[in-house]
Formats: structure tokens, sequence, C-alpha cells
């Protein structure tokens, strides 16, 4: 392996959470930018947010890295902002922010090799997916524990999860003790029946326990290529840091040169140097409807109910309403997902082939596969009210001390009222301050720009009209948060 910096012999502990994947099987709550981490649960929190108090928890944890899409960094700090306050102790957050996705194998070469830099080769990384439940605490800890010791052998080591039924659905290992004798695909039917009988095999779910060092020898071995393209990346990459903070923002031209592939093809089921803990954590990667709906207590005709949802002799149901009320008379086992701008009606058997409903929607390239009605900005939120034949009404909330970017729109004009704070207002050569109740009208052409320099969110509508009102219709000339494009 190519010489590199080590900064000491520790075994620092170091949780990688990896935030990506579009959930395409929880549709219309998930989308593509709004995927599956940040879906709530009934308690208030996101997966996400669990996944970093998970982290956050274990003992001597002082940093935790997450490697993201960077369409989602400012979504994340929000969600981490929100919790972080509950940890048990104070928690650096380090960010490898990725143009686009690369699958596991880049992010986790991305990842060892800044855990390298940062904390020496003998640095234990945790990789924890973003998206997966675990209700059992302790097991939990105790496991990570028992990685952590192989891993300070030098092991690649994967957690695998205890069956408790046949499915089809996850990948599996099988299991000789510690040793992974081998890895399998999803199997079928017939064949998980057999995987559960034997008591020989284990479900893959996907988090690993390894030192800095013995991972990128492996690499080096097995996916030389991975971890060249990673290497350069992260040489070529934007870095900055601030107190309890650093980010690492790669290049489009360097990660494009990235080969895209998975850790368990391109290391895990190559390696001499694997190993498996078995661990029954109350783990569940909440696939699908069937699966996120089982969490909510069912009621006397096995029907669980989230909203304002109003049912007659019907049984086995998943209903699910954000803010309509839903009438459900003589139904059996079906989802029922309603979202503002979105139904999703399917029954339980074909829960995992809402997928295909998702990718009919991306290929015909339609909002609803990408955002919500609210979308969620670096700056805030924008809430689409109603739209019509050149128009479009929208509800904008500004956070405090943030800004828009210095933008014009080609097709559009804008008229904007402030209905609760203070905006302070670019409009071409104008500036100027709105108030409650006060209006700006911004015709297509001009430069302007909206910011909330108030202690309190700013809250205004925006009125719309043009003969297209595409969110692409955006030229931006300044921008706090890095969206301008720069000439080629």
């Amino acid at each position: 392996m190519r010489s590199m910096r080590s900064a000491d012999v520790s075994s620092t502990l170091v949780p990688v959470i990896l935030c990506g994947g579009a959930g395409s099987r929880l549709w219309p709550v998930s989308r593509a930018q709004y995927p599956k981490p940040f879906i709530r649960l009934d308690d208030g929190n996101s997966l996400l947010q669990k996944a970093f108090l998970r982290g956050a928890a274990l003992p001597g944890v002082t940093d935790i890295l997450t490697v993201t899409n960077r369409e989602l960094f400012f979504l994340i700090e929000d969600e981490y902002r929100e919790i972080k306050n509950s940890a048990d102790q104070p928690i650096n957050t380090s960010f490898i922010l990725e143009p686009f996705c690369r699958n596991t194998a880049p992010a986790i070469a991305a990842a060892c090799l800044k855990v390298f830099e940062t904390h020496g080769e003998h640095a234990v990384l945790l990789v924890l997916a973003a998206d997966h439940l675990i209700s059992c605490h302790g097991a939990f800890n105790e496991a990570v524990a028992r990685s952590c010791s192989l891993a300070q052998q030098g092991k690649l080591v994967t957690f695998g999860i205890q069956p408790t039924c046949p499915e089809t659905g996850y990948g599996y290992i099988e299991a000789r003790g510690d040793e992974v004798v081998r890895f399998v695909e999803k199997p079928r039917l017939e064949t998980a029946k057999e995987y559960f009988s034997s008591g020989n095999f284990l479900w893959n779910s996907g988090m690993f326990c390894f030192q800095a060092g013995a991972m990128l020898k492996e690499m080096e071995t097995h996916c030389p290529g991975i971890l060249e393209g990673a290497r350069h990346s992260m040489a070529q990459a934007r870095k900055s840091a601030g107190k309890g903070f650093s980010e690492v923002k790669i290049s489009a031209e360097a990660f494009s040169t990235v080969p895209d592939d998975s850790i368990d093809y391109a290391v895990m089921e190559k390696t001499k140097n694997a190993a498996v803990i078995a661990c029954d954590i109350g783990w569940s990667d909440i696939g699908c409807w069937r699966s996120l709906g089982d969490l909510t207590p069912a009621d006397e005709n096995n029907n669980r109910i989230c909203g304002d949802v109003f049912i007659q002799g019907s049984n086995g149901c998943t209903i699910k309403s954000d803010n309509r009320v839903v009438g459900a008379v003589g139904i059996e086992n079906l989802i029922i997902i309603d979202t503002p701008d979105a139904l999703l009606v399917a029954h339980k058997d074909k829960a995992q082939q809402v997928k295909n409903i998702y990718s009919q929607l991306k290929a015909q390239d339609h909002e609803s596969h990408k955002l919500h009605q609210t979308a969620h900005r670096p700056w805030g939120t924008y809430t689409v009210l109603e739209e019509g034949a050149g128009f479009k009404i929208k509800r904008i909330v500004v956070k405090p001390q943030a800004s828009l970017s210095l933008q014009m729109h080609h097709h559009r004009s804008e008229h904007w009222v402030v209905v609760s704070g203070k905006a302070k207002v670019i409009n071409d050569t104008q500036e100027f301050v709105l108030r409650v109740n006060e209006s700006t009208y911004i015709p297509a052409g001009h430069k302007h720009r909206l910011e909330n320099n108030g202690r309190e969110p700013l809250i205004m509508i925006e009125v719309q009209t043009g003969s297209y009102l595409g969110e692409d219709d955006i030229v931006r000339f300044e921008d706090v948060y890095g969206r301008v494009k720069c000439p080629a």
C-alpha cells in the first residue's frame, strides 16, 4: 500500500454514517431530495437522527463522520442541530460531500482516507446506514464492542443479524463462529427457508467495523481503481473547518472517474480477512411500507393508522395521512399513504413493487419523485400552495440570519408579500426593507435577493406569473451556500 502519514497509533472509534439512496419503496414520503433517512417516526426523531444518537452514545466517541450527497448537506445539518444537545458528550461533526452517488465502496474509501489522516491508521471506523432502525441499544453496544476487538486484530467485521423468518429481501452471510464462509445474494423463498432452518446463515445488515489502515490495505489489493479515484478526489476536494466541524466537498470532475461499486462486491466478498458478528439487536432496514407500517401499534382488526383516518369493516390495512381526512370501508390488506401532493394505494403483498411507481415518475422527470410540496433549501423551505396555467403560489420560510442567492429569472415575474417577520430585499438597483403587510414586484430579468437578518423566521407569500415556472429557471450570481456554477 502507498505510504501515508499516520497521526498516531490510537484506537479511536469513529462512527461513519452513510446517508444516501432514494428509498424508492417508501414513496411518496421518501423522495430524491428528501429520502428515507429523513422520515420521522412516532417519537418525533428521524431515522438519521437515531443513527447519529446511536453512534454518539458509544463510549469514547467524540467525532461522527457523515458521507452524503452535497444536496442533502444543509438538511442533515438541521437534523443534527436539532438533537446534538441530546448526546451524552459534545460531538464534533465532519462531512464528506459527494457530487453524486458512487455506491458504498468509494464512500468508505473516502471515509477511511479522512479518518487515517485525522486519527491514524489504527483508528476504527464503525460504518452505519442512516436509514436503519435498531431497537435494542444494549445489545447493539455489546456487538460494537465485540466488533472493535476483532477490528483491532486487523479484521474487517460485518454485522450479521439473527434471522427471524425466511426473508427474501436481504442478502445472507454463511457463518462458522466469527468466520465468514461466504456471502449470498438475496435468495428465492425456498432457498431462504433452507438458510433459516439450517441456523448457519445471518442477514447481511450492511454495517461494518474495521481499522482505517486495514481497509485501505485490502482496497489496494482488491479494488485499487476505487481507492486511487477516492484518493485523487479527496486530494482535489475543497476543505473547510471550524470549531467542532469540518467539511470535504468533492468535485464532480474528480469523482466522475471513480468506479461505482458496493463495499460487499469490491472488498468483503474477496478478502481473506472478513469476520462476522452475529447479533440480535432489534434491527430493521425499514425497506418498504409493510415494515414501516408495522412500527405503528395495530388496532383490534390489525389496522395500523396514523393521521385523521376513519375506518369501518376493514382488516390488516396500513393507512397514513398527513393532513387530509381519509375514510376506508370494507377493504383488506391495503397500504394507503396520503401526502399533500401524492397518494399511494397498494396491496400489502406488493409493497416491494412501489419502487416501480417511483421509477416511472423518475423516467418521466415528474416533480413528485424528487420533491415534496414543501421543499427544503439551505435557507429554509418553500411550499407550493397552488399552481395552474401561468401562475404558482408559494409560502416561503427563511431561517433567521439566512438569505437566498442573488438571482434572476428569464421567464417569470414574482410578487412578494411579507406575512411575518422582516425582509431585506434587493430588487434590481434598489435595496429596502419589507415589513408585515408590505410587498414588492420583481419583473422577469431583474436581479433580486431576499434576506432575513432577524432572530425569528421570515414568512412570505410569493406569487409567480409567467410562461415557464420551473425551478430550473434560476440564474445565480452570488450565493453564500456555494450554489453558483463556475464558468467552464
